[in-house]
């Protein structure tokens, strides 16, 4: 049975074990496919204002952050961050980690969710984030530069909680 719970430090090697090759295969993330171990850290751990990871058992299957997507007078708009790895996908953990993260967006206070730059060639999480009620509410040509595709469009996407 999976469990959704709060990041601890003990988590972190296999955190770094599922977002490492995602960060490197520069598909679905804007982050620098050289990343260091300790900057993906700071962005996935550090610098939110909390992270989660799915458990089955022992068995880490994905993880999340929350955070606000602005500072001050946008804060009350969260911004997430969602990996799940390779052998737990199709599974339905990226599902219940959008839920998950949608309770504690509404139990933190935020208003209402924004993704920023969502892959348009990420077909399979933009029909998730759909079916969660997020809407696509502006397209960026071009946006993304996709490690194997190229320049892709990238939409920004939005649902009130």
């Amino acid at each position: 049975m999976t469990e959704i719970i709060p990041f601890e430090d003990a988590h972190w090697p296999e955190v770094w074990a599922i977002l490492k090759p995602v960060f490197r295969a520069g598909e679905t993330y804007a982050f620098a496919t050289d990343i260091s171990e300790a900057e993906a850290r700071m962005v996935w751990i550090d610098a939110p204002r909390a992270s989660f990871v799915a458990m089955d058992g022992d068995t880490l299957l994905g993880t999340y952050y929350i955070k606000a997507n602005q500072p001050s007078r946008g804060a009350h708009v969260c911004n997430c961050g969602y990996v799940v790895g390779e052998a737990a996908r199709g599974r339905g953990i990226a599902s219940a980690l959008c839920v998950h993260s949608l309770d504690q967006a509404r139990a933190l206070g935020f208003r209402s969710m924004q993704y920023n730059l969502v892959a348009a060639s990420n077909e399979g999480a933009v029909r998730l984030w759909q079916r969660h009620g997020f809407e696509i509410i502006g397209t960026l040509p071009e946006a993304f530069d996709h490690a194997s595709l190229g320049l892709v469009d990238a939409h920004v996407m939005y649902r009130h909680l």
